[in-house]
């Protein structure tokens, strides 16, 4: 395999702020000339990060996609927080100062309680998405370039539950607001009459666009949302907060098990070979620090804290290529029967 081309696709999780953690991970890939991505699957963070990485592909490679990825996170930090309303403004270096100096000696942050009295519709029209300015500095003639890596945004449809997969062209600035929409954080974004919300309820992220024929049988997936935590929650932010962990994971585990009951059926004779994509599936994840992390820190990017999460992204990357690397295009290197059990 010395000096062949590894071609994989990236299966990229929402999480908040924690996507930072994702914006390490590629920053570590971006490095491996030999590695080719060639799909990718994102949703609410990871449909920004994957947006920001094709767009700088495009743009002018790999070194363009890095920096592409520090300017995204460079704009998610100047929100302060995702949940900022007209009057929390004033308050924003007080809260940054207690984020930083005295969170340790809080049980709670001044934004988390400010959230309880808040709803995104408040303010009706005069609600902007703060969102909005970091998604609509992306360069959308390269996001929706049909060169480079083909991509993927999902979103959940408000009235029916299911999953709307946008790709190419119908990926817009609406599309990537859709799929990073928490409801009770963001307003509900409406495209082409349809309301949606935040693609992690029903993808997180999809796997299924990603089987496609000309697509590679490895999909890598960079998981930021812990699939176990040891503590059990017991104030509303942590409870609601594990609660939406549980829902976002599962969707993604309900297609880890189909994609291992495919490979069983195929390695048991039980089905011919070719006939169902048999997937190799990769994962990069630290759910130690992820469980470390507050609830809240989901929705206050500082730049502290995204610079930690990068920091930890390149960690687990590394990891992963020192350990499973070089198992792209033979097998997998997770353990779905360990995952799954």
């Amino acid at each position: 395999m010395d000096g062949a081309v590894r071609r994989v696709s990236l299966a990229l999780q929402g999480g908040g702020a924690h996507g930072a953690f994702t914006w390490g991970v590629l920053d570590r890939l971006l490095e491996e000339e030999d590695l080719e991505i060639a799909g990718i699957s994102g949703t609410s963070a990871g449909a920004l990060n994957g947006a920001a990485l094709k767009a700088g592909l495009i743009a002018g490679g790999r070194g363009a996609a890095r920096k592409r990825l520090d300017r995204l996170w460079d704009h998610v930090s100047e929100i302060g927080d995702f949940r900022m309303v007209p009057w929390m403004a004033a308050f924003l270096p007080a809260m940054r100062f207690w984020q930083t100096a005295g969170a340790a000696m809080l049980p709670f942050s001044p934004q988390a309680v400010a959230a309880q009295f808040y709803s995104p519709y408040v303010f009706g029209k005069r609600w902007t998405n703060p969102l909005e300015p970091v998604v609509r500095d992306l360069d959308f003639t390269h996001v929706c370039a049909e060169a480079g890596p083909r991509l993927f945004v999902s979103a959940t449809n408000v009235r029916t539950g299911k999953i709307k997969v946008f790709g190419a062209r119908d990926i817009t600035p609406e599309a990537i607001l859709a799929s990073a929409c928490l409801p009770t954080v963001f307003q509900t974004v409406e495209i082409g009459g349809e309301a949606y919300w935040d693609g992690g309820y029903s993808g997180n992220p999809a796997l299924f666009p990603l089987y496609e024929p000309d697509l590679p049988d490895d999909i890598l997936v960079v998981s930021i949302n812990p699939m176990r935590t040891e503590n059990i929650p017991d104030t509303p932010l942590e409870i609601q907060n594990r609660i939406n962990e549980i829902s976002f994971n599962a969707s993604l585990l309900g297609e880890l098990r189909a994609v291992n009951f495919v490979r069983r059926l195929i390695a048991d004779g039980r089905m011919e070979a070719g006939k169902m994509k048999s997937v190799n599936i990769h994962m990069i994840a630290d759910d130690g620090l992820m469980n470390e992390l507050s609830a809240d820190s989901k929705l206050s990017p500082t730049p502290l804290l995204l610079e930690r999460l990068k920091a930890a992204g390149r960690a687990a990357a590394e990891r992963f290529l020192q350990n499973g690397g070089s198992k792209i295009g033979q097998e997998p290197s997770a353990d779905l029967q360990g995952l799954l059990g």
